[in-house]
């Protein structure tokens, strides 16, 4: 179903995705932080359609269906390296930030935090070239959010 997504997306040179291309890979970097700890909760899944929701202005139904095509491209997809290549080349650097706060919001959408899930963010943060620093500060933004 994604043979030709996942063919540009491995590439050693890939190209510029287009924005919907773009989305999808956002989205399956959701669904993977959500799936690193073995449970994938339905906090996680509304987490990931509301971030897709905001971040790209869809309804509902459409967000219901990139983040389902999300699940299937991420269960396919070889690495976690890939995605964030793809994120990194499509979203400027000042939006990187919040691509790991909403990776941070979906980590902790079910009330916990744990060290597989944790460890998928500090390695997409690395990857999108975003520093342990800026990363605890957006965990807090969410965290304090949360609490509130």
């Amino acid at each position: 179903m994604f043979a030709e997504f996942l063919r540009r997306l491995t590439a050693p040179a890939p190209e510029q995705l287009s924005d919907p291309d773009a989305r999808l890979a956002l989205g399956a970097l959701l669904v993977r932080v959500a799936r690193a700890d073995g449970q994938y909760s339905p906090a996680e899944v509304a987490r990931i359609e509301r971030i897709l929701m905001l971040r790209h202005n869809l309804g509902e139904a459409e967000a219901r269906a990139l983040r389902e095509e999300a699940e299937v491209l991420e269960a396919e997809a070889p690495d976690t390296v890939r995605f964030t290549r793809t994120v990194k080349d499509a979203v400027p650097y000042e939006e990187r930030e919040g691509v790991i706060e909403a990776l941070w919001c979906v980590v902790l959408s079910d009330g916990k935090r744990d060290a597989e899930e944790d460890a998928v963010v500090r390695l997409a943060a690395n990857l999108l070239g975003v520093n342990d620093r800026d990363s605890a500060l957006a965990r807090q933004r969410v965290e304090a959010r949360n609490a509130g």
